[in-house]
């Protein structure tokens, strides 16, 4: 009598399990972990992963997680592991696709009333380049909206509906009208780089040699108002990166040389405590409306978009390298700024209303 062992192959292996992705998603060129069964080679054979119909490299692969690259040119779709044959279940993955390139952003996008998207062409300190900020549309149309601004650093919409700039080689903070005419707001900023608005309409100011101004609200005729220290902070090596949350406490990040850096809060009255440490080069940074914080950064050797709940708990939301910001859209996705792009993601995220 023929037992059912027989006809079964001995040295076939299991079927791949997936159970979880972490995080759900990432920039091309990030990494993602996969959780699960029978993920481990079989003999010299390492399990192949497909990402909708992009086959994406398996950097590590044990019993039950897997390290899975992702390449260039992928986009959200369904992840499989492949395994002698065998295929796993799909989990679904969501991937960041470029929304405009050939940029310089050195902060975070700003997003008008109409949800388009605002960027820089920054440069290096004293360079001037023929456009300093473009406007990408929500069809990802892209159209130059500011020449002959040296060095754009800081973007943030006022309540007024205008943009406002920070010059990081002048000093200066630029109001521009929603038909790119730039007049002066304040000057004498120091490196001013990153900048917010308040719910009061107080404009902030982070100068990196360790001061952040406030800007008492300008007058309808678009002159500022009073200017002075609200808090000091130790120096950055690039920028200081700024956001509220509902409570009116503002947040401040600034890269330093340590892998070990701190997220500041200031409340109203200017006292400073620290909210979060641990991370490597932390930059910028928004909220949703469950006061979630994100923050462009590196967090246990892990880079991309860090998300520090209200109770100070950390972990990667999206993987990927060389990001220096972000900006909730009104659909539930986010523009997410490189060095040299703005790329768009769905994440179903609410972000909190930026004044």
């Amino acid at each position: 009598m023929t037992s059912l062992r027989s006809f079964l192959t001995p040295d076939k292996p299991e079927a791949p399990q997936l159970i979880s992705v972490s995080p759900l998603a990432a920039m091309p060129g990030g990494e993602i972990e996969v959780y699960g069964s029978h993920l481990s080679p079989h003999g010299s054979h390492i399990p192949r992963a497909t990402i909708g119909d992009v086959a994406s490299p398996v950097i590590l692969s044990r019993s039950t997680r897997a390290t899975i690259e992702v390449p260039e040119g992928t986009i959200s779709g369904e992840l499989v592991l492949h395994r002698e044959g065998s295929s796993s279940n799909a989990l679904d993955l969501r991937i960041a696709v470029p929304m405009a390139e050939n940029l310089h952003p050195v902060s975070n996008p700003a997003v008008d009333a109409d949800g388009n998207v605002y960027a820089t062409v920054s440069g290096s300190r004293g360079q001037s380049v023929p456009v300093a900020i473009f406007q990408i549309q929500r069809d990802f149309q892209i159209r130059p909206f500011v020449r002959d601004l040296l060095n754009a650093t800081g973007l943030a919409f006022g309540p007024d509906g205008h943009l406002y700039t920070s010059s990081r080689a002048e000093g200066t903070i630029y109001r521009i009208s929603p038909e790119g005419i730039v007049t002066t707001y304040a000057e004498g900023m120091g490196v001013a780089t990153g900048i917010a608005f308040d719910r009061d309409g107080s404009l902030f100011v982070g100068d990196r040699s360790g001061t952040i101004f406030k800007i008492a609200p300008g007058s309808a005729s678009g002159a500022s108002g009073e200017i002075f220290v609200f808090a000091t902070l130790e120096p950055s090596i690039a920028a200081y990166h700024l956001a509220f949350n509902d409570a009116g406490t503002l947040f401040v990040t600034g890269p330093t040389t340590s892998s070990n850096q701190a997220i500041y809060a200031i409340d109203r009255d200017g006292n400073t405590t620290v909210f979060f440490q641990g991370l490597g080069r932390a930059q910028g940074m928004a909220f949703d409306v469950d006061d979630n914080l994100y923050v462009a950064a590196s967090l246990h050797g892990q880079r991309g978009i860090i998300r520090i709940d209200p109770h100070h708990q950390a972990s990667l939301a999206i993987s990927g390298n060389n990001l220096v910001g972000l900006a909730f859209l009104e659909d539930g996705c986010a523009a997410l700024a490189t060095r040299d792009a703005l790329y768009h993601v769905s994440l179903d995220i609410e972000g909190r209303r930026v004044y």
